[in-house]
């Protein structure tokens, strides 16, 4: 396990004595951001920071199998306080360590349960803690987060696949985001995490959750039309039949009447409320990091994160070859030459080495022969990672990943789970440790959003749970990725790493776009795509052109391939939600600029000066003079900006920024 350089342990203050007493406050670090948490008929907490309300008195509870309410009449028996001030180690993200600094109270309940409360700088946290004999079965949870105006939400509604017996619940947790007033969230339907709240002040509050092990994912709802949302689970699957997308899904046919049923001496998930006093500070939160459980692997030194060639977006389109492209020895081996003269680490094999229909990973097409493919790519220094359904995996899992270890498979992209019930979501713990225990990598897609995973189970290098580039094959004319781009960054990445699969070389105008399954192309300009390698946080990061595409154009495969996947140091710079963002990150002593935007041409004056003392030439890539007519146009060169200069930046309609400068700043060992 990698070693915690702690600063400060966590401290216990002492216990306020708890006869008689209604309510208790807790104050972040900075004195900020405040909480209430009453305990008269209910336990309820309300937020606010530095005299802006982010929540209203919002009751939670949890309500078990034999109908004990805990939370109801709540009786306390004991309130500790605590802090922790500490640095984490975090291999694999976005800086090397992450500040961990808090304030905590824990209310210990009659009835054998708890509560536990922190406050950081930057947001507010609460878990369930039960202390019960035996299983118990959790019937419902209560999480109603209450509102005292009718806010602006960023909404990323379920879009259900059509199947299942509560569609809702059978989503692969891919949408756009609704940005609609509380009041007006559509009753009928949910939306996953994390959802995003426009406060007063021109504050912001992200609602996620963290350390999500053995329990279902939350949805939010408001099915009553106030200015609320509360909790929603998917209850826990009775029947499941094999189905779906080439029979490789778990298709809930019936549900149990509870949402799980769990250990009685446990820690429940965190749930999570990230506060921001300006819009670029969600870039860059650690707070789900900080709450998942730390890493359980006692070693990681094999695990090797980094950028992978990709052949299903591109539909194995390769040209100019002595054969016919496809899924074959021949066309991979053509991408394992690619990836070897570009150093990309990986090339994978998506959907179709493995006999379809069958979900049976040992059954292999006689085009694809494994072992040969896997020599060629050692003798290249190129890792070979294939993708597997859900049901074909899970069904005989230890087998699978064992057998493929065996022979040189560096991992698996497992896909199409589309739920997050506590049977999935105990799946995806299951698959991450079967992995780790064989040196497997794991990237998770058709996935529920990331909720520390990461942390606790290093192996784990990505997620999707993100409106990806792969919606270009399919989505109409009218679809608008470009906004999507400039939203996740502070909405959904807040969760966690996520498998975008950026990287396309056919690019297109607003009024161009068409969707192609074929020969796809992507909204916004060339160098849209570019900056969004350093822009989306990605260990595991795809080229989801093909190398055809990538020979074509060298300076953009070029920096591709040298762009790091993991970081020393990450600063937000500037942006604003759905509008443009600018960030900055560092690996060893070059910094990495990526700024993206929306359709509204613009120029942004970036201060650089976080970035330390940089009197060297900066090289960037930016949109071309002619690049709001052809998308594919872009501009490299050099620019000089010595210290304490503010970097102008002019983004075209869909564009975007790169710049690329080693800095003098003394860099921290």
């Amino acid at each position: 396990m990698s070693k915690l350089k702690l600063i400060v342990a966590l401290f216990l203050l002492g216990s306020i004595p708890a006869i008689a007493q209604k309510s208790y406050q807790l104050q972040s670090p900075d004195g900020k951001l405040k909480a209430e948490i009453a305990v008269e008929k209910k336990v309820a907490f309300s937020l606010s920071h530095d005299g802006t309300e982010v929540l209203a008195s919002s009751p939670i509870s949890m309500t078990l199998g034999d109908g004990t309410v805990l939370g109801n009449s709540p009786k306390v028996v004991k309130a500790v306080t605590g802090k922790a001030d500490e640095t984490i180690e975090s291999p694999f993200y976005k800086k090397t360590s992450v500040k961990n600094n808090y304030n905590e109270l824990s209310l210990v309940f009659k009835g054998d349960f708890a509560v536990v409360f922190r406050a950081f700088d930057d947001g507010f946290a609460y878990r369930f803690i039960t202390h019960k004999k035996g299983d118990i079965v959790i019937k419902s949870e209560q999480a109603d987060f209450n509102f005292s105006a009718d806010h602006p939400t960023w909404i990323p509604y379920s879009r259900p696949n059509g199947q299942g017996v509560d569609k809702r619940f059978m989503t692969s947790f891919e949408n756009t985001y609704a940005k609609e007033t509380l009041a007006k969230f559509d009753k009928n339907n949910i939306a996953f995490l994390p959802v995003l709240v426009g406060l007063d002040n021109g504050k912001k509050l992200c609602i996620t959750e963290a350390d999500l092990e053995d329990f279902p994912g939350l949805f939010l709802g408001n099915p009553n039309g106030k200015t609320s949302l509360e909790a929603v689970h998917a209850p826990y699957p009775k029947t499941v039949e094999q189905g779906g997308h080439n029979m490789l899904q778990g298709v809930v046919k019936e549900y149990e009447n509870f949402i799980a049923k769990t250990r009685g001496d446990r820690d429940f998930p965190w749930r999570v409320f990230v506060v921001s006093t300006d819009d670029k500070e969600l870039t860059n939160s650690d707070m789900v990091y900080c709450l998942a459980s730390p890493n359980r692997l006692s070693d990681i030194s094999w695990i090797k994160p980094g950028k992978v060639a990709w052949d299903w977006w591109n539909d194995w389109n390769l040209y100019g070859v002595p054969f016919k492209a496809g899924i074959n020895n021949e066309t991979y081996k053509y991408y394992i030459d690619f990836a070897a003269k570009n150093h990309i680490e990986y090339i994978i094999l998506d959907e179709g080495w493995a006999v379809n229909k069958k979900a049976d990973l040992m059954q292999i097409i006689p085009e694809i022969n494994l072992e040969e493919l896997v020599k060629y790519g050692k003798e290249k220094n190129v890792g070979i990672v294939l993708w597997a359904g859900y049901y074909a995996f899970n069904r005989d899992m230890e087998n699978v990943v064992r057998h493929y270890s065996e022979m040189g498979i560096k991992g698996f992209k497992i896909d199409f789970m589309d739920r997050d019930d506590q049977e999935m979501v105990d799946f995806f713990y299951r698959a991450a440790e079967t992995c780790a225990k064989y040196k497997m990598l794991c990237d998770f897609h058709g996935a529920y959003k990331p909720t520390g995973l990461l942390r606790t189970y290093p192996n784990v290098l990505n997620s999707e749970g993100v409106n990806g580039l792969e919606q270009m094959k399919w989505q109409p004319e009218t679809y608008d990725q470009v906004t999507y781009d400039v939203s996740i960054p502070f909405i959904r990445m807040l969760a966690g790493p996520l498998d975008y699969t950026q990287g396309a070389m056919r690019n297109a105008i607003k009024k161009n776009y068409r969707p192609i399954n074929s020969e796809p192309m992507s909204q916004g300009t060339r160098t849209h795509q570019l900056a969004e390698y350093i822009i989306f946080e990605s260990p595991f990061s795809m080229l989801c052109d093909n190398p055809c595409n990538y020979e074509r154009e060298k300076d953009c495969t070029d920096f591709i391939a040298s762009v790091p996947t993991t970081w020393d140091e990450t600063i937000a710079l500037t942006g604003e939600v759905g509008e443009y963002i600018a960030i900055a990150r560092r690996k060893g002593d070059t910094w990495y600029i990526g700024a993206l935007n929306n359709w509204t041409s613009r120029t942004v004056q970036i201060n650089i000066a976080p970035l330390g003392k940089i009197e060297n030439q900066l090289q960037i890539f930016c949109d071309g003079a002619n690049s709001e007519r052809v998308a594919s146009d872009y501009k490299k060169t050099v620019m000089y900006y010595p210290l304490n200069k503010v970097l102008p930046v002019h983004m075209a309609s869909g564009g975007g920024f790169v710049g690329v400068v080693k800095s003098l700043k003394p860099v921290k060992k």
